[in-house]
Order: structure tokens, then C-alpha cells, then sequence
């Protein structure tokens, strides 16, 4: 978790992971029917199809009104698979790699230049993709999913017998698809969250006489979740995309999935559902970063101090 640096992390990696983990899900579970919509939009041009949903709140409603409000809670279980395991370990691992990128740039400690914060977030967010890529998929798959006809089973009659279902049908590989655009977008992601929420807590504590309490933690995470959302939607949509066409065999590589979009749409698809994503990226950072402030330190992390 990122903490001011003047203060050495006292908690051992196990409570540091546990906290982010447990964080992240917070998150997820105040996002998910902001993320369910976001979804929606940005996979509804994929098909070619005429387009379904038409902005933020009109989505919310029309899938509300259609399927019941709990479709705006599909992929829940596989969100939660997921920030476990992705948002776990790309949240964890960012002090450690960070620190460990300063001492081989051979930067003072408690300084650490925004590049080397950078690098760490960038390399993080690898990580966790590389770990928690199967999660995203299932996740992706079932909230692109709409509203079924009278009779017809889910695709998918739970989360984890989805797994077993995927490995069966299409391999392991398929656990994987999109696994390229999902590190770009996790790793830019990660660099604008957790960099960008590490340098203006550290910034807003130095020069503006902010504490490390809630409301630096407030403003930190506000900055950084617009910032991840600016740099990250077009890797989200090429993701999300990605995913759900693998489910229908349409999948034919990255590129492909850039050219359609580009072709068909234009150069403004990659923000598709960008409100929707804000809201939900926004919302998430909010809720993420001051439930892991609050656990690190009930879990005895010392208070940040300049």
C-alpha cells in the first residue's frame, strides 16, 4: 500500500496482502453495477450490432428495467475472485517492488523518484495480471451477458463451475485471453493509481499541510482515480471487448479488435462508457483506499509523517 515514505512499513507482506485484498473487494462490491454498465457500453459495438445502450444512467435503468436489478450484480463472485488474486497482489507488492527499484537506482530512502513509482506500479500491475487473469475473464463474460430468452439456461450456472466449463470447451488458453491488453490497461491503471496516490499524499502532507488522515486520503484517491480512468479506458475497452468476444469464438488477436473499433467506431470508442467507468473507478479508489488506510492501521502500520 502506498504510505508516505519518511515512514518505513512496519507490517509483515501476509497483513499487507490480507488488507489490500480486503480492500479491493470493498471496492468492488460499492462498484459493481457502475462497472456491470461499463461493460455494457463498451462491448455493445464489438458484434457490429446496432448499439443497445445509450449513456451512463439510461444503461443503469434499461438493465435495471429489463433484467432485474440484480443483473447489475453479474460477475460479482468471479469481481471478487479477482480483486482477491489481481487486486491483492498488484496492490501489495507496489511498496516492496518500489523500494527495491530506489535501492538499485541508488535513490535516498524516503525519496523515491516518480519514475522508479512509476516502474513499480507498472511491474505490479503485471503481476497481478499474470495471477488474476482467469477472474477478469469470467467476469467480463458474465456481465457482457444480457438479458436471456424465456427457457434459456446461463451460460454459466455458477462462478466456479464456470472455470471447469471454460478449461473443458476451449482450454486453458482461454483463462488467458486478453491477457496483452490486460496488462497494459492494469499496469497504466496501477501507475495512475497507486503512483499517482503515493506522490500527491506525499505531496499534500509536505507542502500543504495536510495529515495523513481521511480527508488526505480523500483527495489522494479523487486525483488518482480520474487520472487511471483518463490513461486506462482505452486498454479497458480493447480488454473487455477481447473477452467477451472469446466467448462467442469471435476473437481473432489484439490488433483485430483495435482495427474493428477504429473502423467501425472511430477513435472516441476507446472511451466508451468513460462516465460510467469514472463512477465506478472514482467511487472504487475512494472506497479501496481508505478502507486499506483504515486496515493498515488497525493493523498496527505506523501513521505517516513529514
Amino acid at each position: 500500500m502506498p504510505h508516505n515514505e519518511t515512514t518505513p512499513a512496519a507490517l509483515p507482506f501476509y497483513k499487507t496482502f490480507a488488507a489490500s485484498a480486503a480492500a479491493a473487494c470493498t471496492g468492488e462490491v460499492a462498484t459493481i453495477p457502475m462497472d456491470t454498465v461499463k461493460v455494457r457500453l463498451q462491448v455493445q459495438g464489438a458484434s457490429g450490432a446496432p448499439a443497445k445502450y445509450k449513456g451512463t444512467l439510461g444503461t443503469l435503468a434499461k438493465v435495471a428495467r429489463e433484467e432485474g436489478v440484480a443483473s447489475l450484480y453479474k460477475g460479482l463472485v468471479p469481481g471478487l475472485h479477482r480483486q482477491i488474486l489481481l487486486g491483492g497482489v498488484r496492490i501489495a507488492t507496489y511498496d516492496p517492488i518500489r523500494d527495491f527499484y530506489g535501492r538499485l537506482m541508488k535513490e535516498e530512502a524516503g525519496h523515491t523518484s516518480i519514475p522508479t513509482k512509476i516502474a513499480a506500479a507498472l511491474t505490479a500491475g503485471t503481476f497481478g495480471v499474470l495471477v488474476g487473469n482467469p477472474t477478469d475473464v469470467l467476469k467480463v463474460r458474465m456481465q457482457a451477458q444480457g438479458k436471456l430468452p424465456a427457457g434459456t439456461p446461463s451460460r454459466y450456472p455458477s462462478a466456479m463451475a464456470a472455470y471447469g466449463m471454460i478449461v473443458r470447451q476451449e482450454g486453458v488458453k482461454a483463462l488467458w485471453t486478453g491477457t496483452t491488453p490486460n496488462i497494459a490497461r492494469n499496469s497504466v491503471v496501477n501507475a495512475a493509481e497507486l503512483a499517482t496516490y503515493d506522490q500527491i499524499k506525499q505531496l499534500l502532507m509536505a507542502s500543504f499541510g495536510f495529515h495523513d488522515n481521511v480527508y488526505c486520503h480523500l483527495s489522494a484517491s479523487l486525483c488518482a482515480g480520474f487520472l487511471a480512468v483518463a490513461a486506462g479506458s482505452p486498454f479497458d475497452v480493447i480488454k473487455s471487448r477481447a473477452m467477451a468476444l472469446s466467448a462467442t469464438g469471435g476473437y481473432q488477436g489484439v490488433g483485430h479488435v483495435v482495427m474493428q473499433t477504429m473502423r467501425n467506431e472511430g477513435l472516441l470508442a476507446f472511451w466508451s462508457g468513460f462516465s460510467a467507468n469514472f463512477l465506478r473507478l472514482g467511487s472504487w479508489n475512494i472506497a479501496m483506499f481508505l478502507t486499506l488506510e483504515k486496515l493498515r492501521h488497525l493493523m498496527g502500520a505506523p501513521s505517516a509523517k513529514h
